[in-house]
Parts: C-alpha cells; structure tokens; sequence
C-alpha cells in the first residue's frame, strides 16, 4: 500500500456513527467496495469508511487537529508582536467563505479545491513566519520579489551564533518544518471539506450563524484583549502582499525618475571640493551604530562616556567636533544600502534599487574626489571577502579587503578584521607612507555587527603587529551562543562591541590624526529589535572632526551640535542628502540644494 493511498484513508477516517445515526447497513457493494454517496465518496474510499467505524475516537482527535491547524494558520499574524491572548479567539471570514465554496462545489472539484486551498495556505503561513523574521530584524516583511538574497545572510549569522554543524542542522530543521507544513495543511483542508460535505445540512445552518455573527461583531466593532473578534488577517495579508509587489514594479518606474535628476553629475573636476584640497578625507561606517546607543537609558551612559571623553581626548589634541542625526533608509540589516545611499544621494531602501544603482554611472560622493584629480581613493573593507566589483562603481583607486590586509589573526564571529587593526593597516599602507597624495578613504569599522561575541579588547598601537595578538583575545571573549541564549546579554555586548568601534576610532585620530585630517563618521542602521526593542526609529548618529577651522567654518549653517554625542535637538536629515550638502558646502552651489 502507498504512503499516498495511506493518507488518503486517514484523510478520509471519521466517525461511522454521524450526529445522524449509524450508517445503514449494507451500503458497501457486493464485492466489498463502498459505493458514491451523497458526499461523493468513490468506491476506493472504502476502507476510510470502515477506519471511521472501527476507530472513532482517533477519527474525531484527527478532525479537531484539521480544524485547529487551519485556523492557526488563518488567525495567525505575521509580526510576534501582534500575538495576544485574544488573537487566536476570533472569527476568521477566510474560513467562512472557504468553507461555503466547498460545501457547493461538486465532489471532484471539492477535492481539488481543498488541496490547492490547503496548499496556499500553507504558503502563506511560510509567509507569515518569513515576515517574523524580517520584523525582528529588519523591521519591516519579507519581500518575495527582492529579498531572497538576504537568507544567504541568515545562514551566515547561523553560522556565527550557533556554529557550523548547528546552522545546517536549523536549515535542515527548516526544510522538514516547510513541507511538513505544506503536506499536513493541504491534508488538513481536505479532511475538513469532506466532514463539510458529509454533514451539509448542519454545516449549511453552521456558516449561516458564523457569518451573521462575524457581520455583528463588524458592526458593533467587538474586541477580545484589543484585539477585533471578527478577522480578516489572512485576507488583508494576501492583499498587503499583492499591493506590496504592485509598489516594487512602480518602484523601479519611481526610482529610475528619481536618480535621472543630479545637480552634480556635470560638475567641473576644477570646481568639486574646493574646500577640502590637501586634505585627507576619511567616511568611516561604525556598523549597527545607531540612536539606540546614545538614547537608550539601558546603553547611553556608557555610550555617552565613551564620546564624551572622545570629544575632550581630541579637543586637547586640537580637533573640533560637530555632530547630528541622519536617518537610514535599513534597519538591523542591509549596511550596503545605507552605504549606498549616503554616497549617492539617492534612497537605496531595497536591493532592486541598489542593483540597479550600482550598474548605473551615478555620480557618487566618492566619485567626486576621484574625478577632482587631487585626492587618491581608497577603500578599507575588512567585512568584504570575496571580489566586489561594486568598487569601481563608488570611484575607488584601491580596495583592500579582509584578504588585502596582511591580518594573520582570528575571525571575531562574523567580523573578518578588528577595527583596530583594520585602521592601523591603512596607516601602514597608505596614509602612514611619506610623500602621499592627500587621500579621500572609505573604511569600514565591522567590529560591531552582530552577534556582537566575541568582542576584541583595544591595544597599545605598537602590540597590534600582524594580528596574531588576536588570538589570545579571542579566546578570553564569550562564545555568541552562550550571549544569544538571554536578550539582556545581547544588550550588553551589543553596547561593548559600540564602545570598542568607537574607542579604535578616537584612538586613532587622537595618534595619527594632524592638520589635514578630515574625519567624518557615522553608523549605518539601528542593530535589531533584540537590541533597540522597536524604539527610537531609523536614526543614526553622524559627526565631523578637523583640526582646521576653515573646515568646520564651511558646516556653520548646518546648526550641528558640538562633541561627537547629538543631542535630542540636533538635527536630523535623511541620509540620501548628504551627498549635496556636503558637496555644496565644500564648492561652488550649482543649484538650490532641499532643505532636510
């Protein structure tokens, strides 16, 4: 017998003794199969019929298992947030309306319908799970068009946390608990239509009361703990999701609109950046530093130690720091679309739009020193660790990645390289050369992206050698599966990784810095909601330092805040137009640039 044919009959299986009576005796044909009633049975479901009368018991536990699995899946919503104690008490109208197409659809269409019924729903409660994930991260649901890409990024932080062996296991885990789902929904739905069918007349007068009541509960607005009783969750799911795919195919009409305009693109070399020449310019991204770090009661002290003595560190040494707020256009995840956005000018919230920038000739912030002609360009990107042909689309002389930097140390989880050591390699190999051209450097600080364990310890500049220190800091750092195990350990090590970042970079501005020093950091995006709870939005924290007056002289109108920590006044720009004001305040204005 198959495993097909066998489910079949437990798909089938219910009770012999109906709310009815007993099924009559003799109905079964002479050679011992069952012939088509008026719930459509055939012949081959003969020995369903017999399971239902040798077993009723299990008949009925599996009906009421049917039952429950399909209003989970319609009840449930697709944010952990939104899970209440009266979300699973309420009226779904998705299962009223399937329930009365079945009821009125011939047998073999009943059958069919239910199967592709229980399939999509299946898919859809996928979804829902899919869109808890990216919620929790990412702060917003799963795209079906564009976001496939980000579960390559979800092995990998498995792998971090959780080890090699433990993220295959959970992808494994994963792949049973899909078609699991897939087959015991479609199963489910199957089971409840012929139940339906076999007791019509008392689930006719059963729609009628739901429906009526689902209609009052409308009307009258009725709750269950805040929660309406009458739901149409999935219903408003599948129609989010539709609308959702509507906006990306508008979206790529919107952005291609958006990045057609560019008051810089046509800019002489001769006129860009007149502010800055002899300089040398470094845009240093502190990965997952966000408002959060500063604001939240839990971190700001300790966050706000750091840069406070920062400040009062590069101020004895000469510098003038000004702060503010940008806000991101990602947040948990997804650093290359803050990148992007804040070098090109353009909202990057999505990879469609990032792809489609990157193959593009968009005059980004790089870009402009590059086509100057005073500045050599180059990238430090210790996070990157395979061919990144993005680098050239951003302008950049040289890119040194995680295999670029001589480092014979450790992995730190995810982070290829510390910061520490990342920054002291450029002043090894670039800015730390006699006789340089000024250089305008993009160098990416990774020591803080998560799961933030271990976290490397700040060393003397001279002990940082070739990293092999490294090692041995490793090894005293806590393991990440042990600090994902409590969310208040996340916390901590989320903040100590923040302080590290921030300590490496003061650390070396305050030694290696000098006249001609221009720094201007900021972080990429808020960490993920374990860290930031939902709260404080999408804002991170963005300061300059110079020790030239001029400099700071050129940002007097921007109204920043001194010291390297923005105030709750300080202002906050989307970080799509940092591109312009920068270049509009360190050469001549071609046009009006938007006010923030």
């Amino acid at each position: 017998m198959s495993l097909w044919t066998r489910s079949r009959q437990l798909l089938h299986t219910d009770n012999a003794t109906t709310e009815e009576g007993p099924a009559p005796a003799g109905s079964g044909s002479p050679d011992g199969t069952a012939e088509a009633g008026a719930d459509g049975a055939e012949p081959g479901e003969a020995v369903a019929e017999s399971g239902r009368g040798r077993h009723p018991v299990v008949a009925r536990v599996i009906t009421a298992l049917a039952a429950v699995l399909v209003l989970f899946a319609l009840l449930m919503p697709n944010e952990l947030g939104r899970i209440t104690p009266g979300t699973f008490a309420r009226i779904p109208v998705e299962g009223i309306f399937g329930a009365a197409v079945l009821l009125v659809l011939p047998p073999k269409a009943r059958r069919t319908g239910a199967l592709l019924a229980g399939a999509i729903l299946g898919l859809l409660t996928i979804l829902k799970f899919l869109d808890m994930g990216f919620y929790s991260v990412l702060d917003r649901p799963f795209d079906l068009v564009l976001d496939w890409i980000l579960l390559d990024d979800a092995q990998s932080f498995l792998t971090d946390t959780v080890g090699r062996a433990g993220a295959v296991g959970a992808v494994i885990g994963v792949v049973v608990v899909v078609l699991a789902l897939l087959v015991l929904m479609a199963l489910a739905v199957v089971r409840l239509s012929h139940v339906v069918a076999r007791h019509s007349a008392v689930a006719t007068r059963s729609l009628l009361v739901a429906g009526t009541v689902w209609t009052l509960c409308t009307a009258l607005g009725l709750q269950i703990a805040g929660v309406p009783v009458a739901s149409r969750t999935t219903a408003g799911f599948v129609e989010n999701r539709a609308e959702q795919v509507r906006a990306g195919l508008k979206d790529r009409e919107t952005f291609a609109k958006e990045s057609a305009v560019d008051a810089y693109r046509d800019t002489p070399p001769d006129q860009l950046l007149t502010g800055l020449r002899g300089k040398n310019v470094i845009f240093a991204f502190i990965e997952s530093y966000g408002r959060s770090a500063i604001q939240d009661p839990e971190m700001a002290p300790q966050v706000g130690a750091v840069l406070a003595d920062g400040t009062s560190r590069l101020r004895a040494a000469g510098f003038s720091t000004r702060s503010a707020f940008l806000t991101s256009p990602t947040t948990g995840a997804g650093s290359w679309l803050a990148h992007s956005t804040f070098m090109s000018g353009l909202w990057i919230k999505n990879q469609q739009r990032y792809r489609t920038l990157t193959s593009s000739d968009r005059f980004t912030l790089t870009r402009a020193f590059q086509r100057a002609g005073a500045w050599r360009t180059v990238g430090i990107m210790p996070g990157v660790t395979r061919s990144w042909p993005e680098g050239k689309f951003y302008g950049l002389d040289h890119v040194y990645d995680s295999r670029q930097l001589g480092y014979k140390g450790p992995k730190f989880s995810w982070t290829p390289v510390p910061d520490q050591y990342s920054l002291s390699a450029f002043e090894r190999l670039e800015h730390g050369k006699a006789g340089h051209k000024p250089m305008m450097t993009e160098i990416i600080l990774a020591s803080s992206h998560n799961p933030w364990a271990p976290i490397p310890e700040m060393i003397g500049w001279d002990e940082v050698g070739d990293g092999s220190v490294y090692h041995a800091i490793k090894k005293a750092g806590k393991d990440p599966k042990d600090v994902w195990k409590d969310p208040d350990q996340v916390r901590t090590e989320y903040r100590r990784a923040i302080e590290y970042s921030l300590n490496s970079l003061i650390s070396y501005v305050e030694k290696y810095g000098d006249d001609d020093t221009v720094l201007v950091f900021l972080g990429d995006h808020q960490p993920v909601r374990t860290v930031t709870e939902g709260n404080l939005g999408r804002d991170v924290p963005i300061a300059i330092v110079a020790r030239d007056p001029a400099v700071m002289d050129r940002i007097s109108g921007w109204d920043w805040q001194e010291g390297l920590k923005p105030g709750l006044e300080a202002p906050i720009w989307r970080m799509d137009t940092f591109r312009d004001r920068f270049l509009h305040a360190y050469g001549p204005q071609p046009g009006k640039v938007p006010s923030p």
